[in-house]
């Protein structure tokens, strides 16, 4: 792992990706994964890794993150009191739960070619939400403990084939479900961190006897990218949040949804091209 991070275009190109989805995860409020997926797909790509892994290295690796990014956003939110921690209590037991199905178990038997494609028709979804800008329209309350445990369930399982932290999927469910906007973005980042603790725990679980597939690779994860990477993002987001206020983020966030259809493009072509 050491030699890894001593070559300098490596470490350039990681470290660049990290302050970048870091300060746009803090501005636009979205994780970085359909940022880092793809970009990191290339690096490892560059590096020799096959097509089929340097897809699942690029989620694995991608998620891991999430994880440490996660924490400074949830503190943030709960110094305002925003999250709704009962939900977080309900829909955890079931995130961990298809986290680990999704990590352990599909990641590891699915090809890299439909996990790339499974990316990009996600991205492409999640670029036509930001673009549209569109609100679920609210018809009825969350449902009881054992509706959380499902839903979370389906969250975490979608969260881990597509390396994402899940805000794309929970934040429209908990509005659809009456709960006020602000209260399901902060929400839905305290879930952020067991998504992706579970689905990290499959990767590793998934692809223990995996040979490295680079110095520095453990089974699907790619260490040197996940610690340039987590601590690039941690140290930028807070900047990117502060900047928010002082910008016009809709135009933004048209900007960055077209940025996105052409990262899903990437994605799919990767899996058409096999």
């Amino acid at each position: 792992m050491l030699n890894a991070l001593l070559d300098p275009v490596l470490l350039l190109e990681l470290l660049s990706l990290g302050l970048v989805a870091g300060f746009l995860a803090g501005l636009l409020g979205i994780g970085g994964g359909m940022l880092m997926v793809p970009f990191l797909t290339i690096i490892l790509g560059q590096r020799g890794v096959p097509a089929n892994m340097a897809v699942k290295m690029a989620i694995a690796t991608s998620m891991a993150t999430i994880a440490f990014t996660s924490l400074s956003s949830v503190r943030a939110h709960h110094k305002r009191g925003a999250v709704r921690w009962p939900l977080v209590q309900g829909m955890a037991p079931g995130i961990v739960l298809g986290g680990l199905l999704a990590g352990a178990g599909a990641f590891a038997l699915l090809k890299g070619q439909v996990l790339a494609a499974v990316f990009g028709l996600f991205v492409s979804f999640s670029a036509t939400q930001m673009l549209r800008n569109t609100k679920p329209t609210p018809s009825r309350q969350m449902p009881g403990m054992a509706g959380q445990t499902a839903a979370g369930t389906g969250i975490g399982f979608l969260s881990g084939l597509v390396g994402a932290g899940g805000g794309f999927v929970s934040v429209p469910f908990m509005t659809w479900c009456n709960v006020p906007i602000h209260n399901a973005v902060a929400t839905s980042a305290a879930l952020g961190f067991p998504i992706a603790l579970a689905n990290t725990l499959g990767y590793v679980l998934g692809g223990w006897s995996l040979p490295p597939a680079l110095p520095g690779a453990f089974g699907f994860l790619y260490l040197p990218a996940l610690v340039v990477i987590a601590a690039a993002s941690v140290t930028m987001a807070p900047l990117g949040a502060r900047t928010a206020h002082a910008m016009n983020v809709a135009q933004l966030k048209k900007a960055f949804a077209v940025l996105l259809y052409a990262l899903a493009a990437y994605m799919l072509w990767k899996a058409l091209a096999g």
